[in-house]
């Protein structure tokens, strides 16, 4: 029989669930209101305390589930997509100061799409500029949120 300390989903719900309290924690230093509405600790303190709501649920369907055959041996392809989509993502932080948000925006969506995804570019191009523009008329222009500014903005 399987020990529940032993599956990934376990370990990584238990990581997540420390994580999202350790979110919470800090949060509850912050403004949770203000006069003007939702102060700087309002969605960090939703936003942990659903993750560890949901890595709490991860952790115990991950304990009472019964191992299916062939459950145990790692697919090493899954995890080198999975560690390509995270090195994107670095890249993208890192051409954020360069490019500006919505530029490295839309090529990391470009890449997960059109890439990861294997999506024609007929669908690749148009998720990526139009999740660039929404990203930016949502927060630049209604939440006048100032996001990272490039070269090209």
């Amino acid at each position: 029989m399987r020990r529940p300390g032993r599956t990934g989903d376990f370990v990584a719900g238990l990581a997540l669930a420390a994580l999202g309290a350790f979110i919470v924690v800090q949060a509850r230093g912050w403004t949770y209101t203000g006069e003007d509405g939702p102060g700087p600790g309002f969605f960090p303190m939703w936003y942990g305390s659903l993750m560890v709501l949901l890595s709490l649920v991860l952790v115990v369907r991950s304990a009472l589930a019964t191992p299916a055959p062939g459950d145990r041996r790692v697919r090493w392809h899954e995890i080198a997509r999975a560690a390509i989509c995270w090195l994107a993502f670095v890249v993208c932080i890192a051409l954020m100061g360069w490019l500006g948000f919505e530029a490295s925006f839309a090529l990391l969506a470009w890449f997960v799409v059109a890439v990861m995804a294997r999506r024609p570019q007929r669908v690749a191009l148009p998720v990526a500029i139009g999740g660039a523009l929404a990203f930016h008329v949502v927060f630049v222009t209604l939440l006048e949120v100032n996001l990272p500014r490039g070269a090209f903005f």
